[in-house]
């Protein structure tokens, strides 16, 4: 591939020569992002390996605060502490530069493929438009037309030259940092000191053991004149709670009765409403005439 565009050099202009030069810029920052952020990372858990059981404090000043905010949250809300939540949080607000070539490193095998599509488009669109000025070209003598055909074709592959030689480097670029990354990824580096970091927190510090400042943290946790208070309250509000339970109890009960008292009531207006119905059909009975009554045709004599 590189013999393949130096070759294709001459034929090369300058807008083709910056997509190029993009390109390869754009190649060794993502490299050298990657290894500048792997290595951070290695700075950090060796820091967090060497000093994990020596302490009391440990070189990187970042860590010191990982450890003093978990020790702190641990202090207020017990051992059900997210330290995967504080390790995150820690990195964002601390390590900006870091996550931002983070990014970048993963942006980076797309941006090589665009800027490769870039260099392709252009190297097409310069091609087409030095034929159509070939083509529309009048030249009467012979000498003039071929060397107008010459020169408009030389010009049409320079485009072409820009089209496949962007296009070449772009999509090799991205593989080849595409499989850097496989090999040296900032996310395993990464996961492997979150990993290290949560173990040594679950460990030394929310388990109570060897941990920086462990004195400071025993001293932090309340005394036992201070519960009485708390325990009160607490009673207070069970004793409340049985209260509102038997309250709602009794709604309950009252609810049922009264349910039992309206199927009763209903039971005795179906029975009403039905002897209604007889009395009714009695009093339409009785006044009927009867069929006797009805008075005899005159007869004939």
């Amino acid at each position: 591939m590189p013999e393949l565009i130096l070759n294709n050099t001459s034929l090369i202009d300058a807008s083709g020569y910056v997509v190029i030069a993009a390109i390869l810029v754009l190649f060794v920052t993502a490299v050298v992002f990657t290894l500048a952020a792997r290595g951070r990372y290695a700075v950090l858990e060796r820091d967090l390996r060497r000093h994990a059981q020596s302490g009391p404090r440990f070189n990187d000043e970042l860590l010191n605060r990982i450890v003093d905010d978990v020790r702190h949250a641990t202090t207020r809300s017990g051992a059900q502490v997210n330290t995967q939540a504080i390790i995150e949080h820690h990195f964002t607000r601390h390590l900006p530069r870091l996550l931002l070539a983070e990014r970048f490193v993963r942006a980076s095998t797309g941006l090589l493929i665009v800027l490769g599509l870039v260099g392709t488009f252009y190297g097409l669109t310069l091609s087409i438009g030095k034929l159509v000025v070939l083509l529309s070209t009048d030249a009467t003598e012979v000498g003039a037309l071929t060397q107008s055909l010459t020169k408009g074709l030389l010009q049409a592959l320079s485009g072409m030259s820009v089209a496949f030689s962007t296009s070449l480097l772009g999509v090799t670029a991205a593989v080849l940092m595409t499989l850097f990354n496989v090999f040296a990824s900032i996310a395993e580096r990464r996961n492997a000191l979150t990993a290290a970091l949560e173990t040594y927190l679950e460990s030394n510090v929310l388990a109570g053991g060897t941990s920086p400042s462990g004195a400071d943290s025993a001293a932090g946790l309340p005394d036992g004149t201070g519960l009485a208070p708390m325990v009160a309250a607490f009673g207070a509000s069970v004793e409340r709670l049985d209260g509102a339970i038997s309250r709602f109890d009794q709604a309950l009960d009252h609810f049922a009765t009264n349910t039992r008292d309206f199927q009763e009531f209903n039971l005795h207006l179906k029975d009403n409403i039905s002897r209604l119905s007889l009395c009714f059909a009695d009093f339409t009975a009785t006044l009927a005439p009867p069929p006797h009554s009805q008075p005899r045709p005159p007869q004939r004599r």
